[in-house]
């Protein structure tokens, strides 16, 4: 895993998520990486697909007006831009992603197995009440 800490965007897959979002910023981006974990069932949810997703819905916690205090100036400005308040839909979406990503998912096996694992889920928790 390319992570070098355990807030979202401190690791190679949500930095690249995010880098290609804020040059196109668009909602259906976020529809995608919420998908690509809630429609994959009991399939095996690879670290990559839950790195994205815990990115994008730190978009929306943004867009909720609950910002993580460890956003880039990059992504606060690029979540500046948009133009839209998550709805009921959307929103239901990442916290389902979420909830997936912080209980069965090869992102929370590869953290489980460093010093670091509560951090990690500590601060996908924060994620999580920050949805609600």
């Amino acid at each position: 895993m390319g992570a070098w800490g355990i807030n979202t965007f401190e690791n190679d897959d949500a930095a690249d998520w995010i880098g290609e979002f804020c040059d196109e910023p668009d909602k259906e981006l976020l529809v995608e990486a919420f998908d690509a974990v809630n429609d994959i069932g009991d399939d095996y949810l690879e670290a990559p697909e839950s790195s994205a997703a815990l990115a994008a819905a730190e978009v929306i916690a943004a867009l909720l007006g609950k910002p993580s205090a460890n956003l880039t100036d990059e992504t606060k400005e690029c979540v500046g831009k948009l133009k839209f308040k998550p709805n009921e839909k959307l929103l239901s979406a990442a916290r389902k992603a979420v909830e997936r990503v912080k209980t069965d998912s090869e992102l929370k096996e590869l953290w489980d197995e460093s010093d670091d694992a509560a951090q990690w889920q500590a601060t996908v928790e924060d994620l999580a009440a920050r949805l609600e």
